[in-house]
């Protein structure tokens, strides 16, 4: 049996002395893609910032590719080369003169000259087109592909995703979640997603976590996206919002 590619036992986290994020444990097994549901303020974001060390964590131990996060949020850099984190609304502040390329660069550790690992990173998300354009001329579609590219610039384990889709449209946000699915087959990423897009979780997921503030549930989504358990998570009352899928 495999080791877990992440392990998160009893997992505190608090902001301003208020707990946002209490007595969390779970496995993210390899190769999986789990995402990880609740309503708005639920602690999503504070827990896979956790997870890397980019919050402190005030209780509880975090694993990852079976070493454990150390006091500060440090991590050993053959672990950290192996992860990338992909932020919310990840959006070039304007007129600032970053390329395409070289922003993929910098997802190359340590730094160098990966010119041949950029181009072919921009070529399997179809963007080798965009290499020298800004980041701050791209459509939302065309920043998330290059995004995926700064994941692939080297070989990587595991992908955190916060809202990796939020502000494109249904079809730009299905183009990216099928190009996501392809990479992760091709590449055995582990994926864990912070998603508010039910719909995409149910077809594309394998495991989902339900987050509000503690682990509600968890489960394949036939059963944590369950009515009775989304009525429980987000309050009575809760409807999802369906996209409209394109063929």
């Amino acid at each position: 049996m495999t080791q877990p590619l992440v392990v998160v036992e009893h997992l505190r986290v608090e902001r301003d002395g208020v707990p946002v994020v209490e007595d969390v444990g779970f496995q993210l097994d390899d190769g999986t893609d789990t995402a990880l549901v609740g309503p708005n303020g639920a602690g999503k974001s504070s827990l896979v910032r956790a997870l890397i060390g980019l919050l402190p964590h005030q209780a509880g131990q975090v694993w990852l590719l079976g070493e454990p996060l150390a006091a500060g949020g440090r991590l050993p850099p053959a672990v950290r080369r192996q992860i990338a984190y992909l932020p919310q609304a990840v959006a070039p502040v304007p007129n600032f003169p970053l390329a395409v390329s070289e922003f993929v660069a910098l997802g190359w550790d340590p730094p160098g000259r990966p010119g041949a690992a950029v181009a072919r990173a921009l070529e399997r998300v179809d963007a080798g087109p965009l290499a020298d354009r800004s980041l701050a001329e791209l459509s939302g579609g065309e920043r998330q592909r290059v995004l995926l590219a700064f994941c692939l610039v080297q070989p990587r384990r595991l992908l955190l995703l916060d809202e990796a889709s939020s502000g494109l449209d249904p079809r730009a946000s299905e183009q990216f979640h099928a190009l996501l699915q392809r990479l992760r087959q091709a590449e055995g990423w582990t994926i864990l997603q912070v998603s508010h897009d039910l719909e995409m979780v149910r077809r594309s997921c394998d495991r989902v976590l339900c987050l509000n503030r503690r682990l509600r549930c968890s489960g394949p989504p036939a059963e944590a996206l369950a009515p009775a358990r989304l009525q429980d998570l987000y309050g009575p009352g809760f409807v999802p919002y369906h996209h409209h899928h394109h063929p």
